[in-house]
């Protein structure tokens, strides 16, 4: 246990915050940490009326949490966007858990996201958004490597797993290729056409008598510090 009961800290504070909190209880602190103001907001929103919760805006690789202070450290979906900055970033929650503390890692492997059926329309927009995310350094495949990350930052792994949910997709619901459409174009990896074209196809896509299945795997990795 940490000082003042169970402490919990992550980087991505905009969906575990709550639920970390809710896990420390009264007599204990969540800190949440997010590069993104807007998100840090949201998450004081959500957490607003669990006293044991705060959040902030750091990086992940530099939170200015004090080291050794935390039972738990969560790191979830923020590894894969971080240009080749991963091991930095593992070294330093590793650095933040306390002596018997866990580090949680959950990540992607882009590659193992598989649908029963794509538009022909579509195909091409997640192959623009690897070579968009490539050409900025960022690993879409750093699930794969969560349990070297874990081990290279000096923890002993406990548990390196595969998770894959089946979903059914739903009209409206869109994969982050679509939510990166804005910066892809502004990074010369798609034009305002394609972007048009995508658009119309998952309009189609939504009147679809039949949707398909998604099964997005994701990775989930624990360390434990000595």
């Amino acid at each position: 246990m940490g000082r003042g009961g169970y402490r919990a800290g992550g980087a991505d504070s905009r969906r575990g915050l709550r639920l970390l909190a809710e896990r420390a209880g009264t007599n204990g602190q969540a800190v949440g940490i997010d590069a993104d103001p807007d998100a840090v907001t949201t998450a004081q929103q959500q957490t607003a009326a669990l006293p044991q919760a705060s959040v902030q805006t750091g990086r992940a690789d530099a939170t200015g949490l004090q080291p050794g202070a935390f039972d738990v450290v969560m790191c979830r979906h923020v590894l894969a966007h971080n240009g080749g900055h991963e091991a930095a970033i593992v070294a330093h929650l590793a650095s933040l858990a306390a002596p018997g503390g866990r580090v949680y890692l959950v990540d992607v492997v882009a590659s193992a996201w598989l649908f029963s059926s794509v538009p022909r329309g579509l195909a091409d927009l997640d192959q623009r958004y690897l070579e968009f995310h490539h050409a900025k350094g960022n690993d879409l495949s750093v699930g794969l490597r969560l349990g070297d990350l874990l081990t290279d930052a000096g923890l002993t792994v406990e548990r390196f797993a595969c998770r894959a949910p089946v979903i059914h997709v739903q009209p409206g619901m869109r994969p982050p290729s679509w939510a990166a459409r804005e910066d892809m174009v502004a990074a010369g990896f798609a034009t305002e056409a394609d972007v048009k074209r995508w658009s119309e196809e998952f309009d189609r896509f939504d009147a679809s008598e039949r949707m398909p299945w998604f099964f997005p795997a994701s990775f989930v990795a624990i360390g434990r510090r000595g």
